[in-house]
């Protein structure tokens, strides 16, 4: 995958288009009747949502609470340098695995 968490990102598109944060969580989930997997990113002060929450042991009191909500990967862009870049992937130097690499500058992604 070209996002991976703690990469830090821009939203491309929704209500949130052209804010950045660090990928906190990735989430995938599979549809059981298609077998299409979805992968959504959870990102620091991207896509906040209100949601209501009862009162419990931790919060007494209740309330609305701000949360982020996932936001699909494919609207997900890794910035590299500050700079909004496509990722590509190739086999590792030693044959095992495989790095991701800044399209726009071929240097290799930590």
């Amino acid at each position: 995958m070209h996002i991976k968490r703690g990469d830090t990102v821009r939203v491309l598109s929704g209500k949130d288009r052209g804010k950045t944060g660090k990928v906190q969580v990735i989430v995938s989930s599979k549809d059981a009747r298609t077998g299409v997997v979805q992968r959504k990113a959870i990102v620091e002060g991207v896509n906040m949502v209100s949601k209501h929450k009862r009162p419990d042991t931790k919060n007494p009191q209740g309330g609305i609470i701000e949360t982020e909500a996932p936001v699909h990967v494919s609207n997900l862009m890794l910035l590299v340098g500050g700079k909004p870049t496509r990722v590509g992937r190739k086999p590792n130097e030693n044959g095992k695995g495989w790095v991701r690499y800044s399209k726009k500058t071929g240097e290799i992604i930590k």
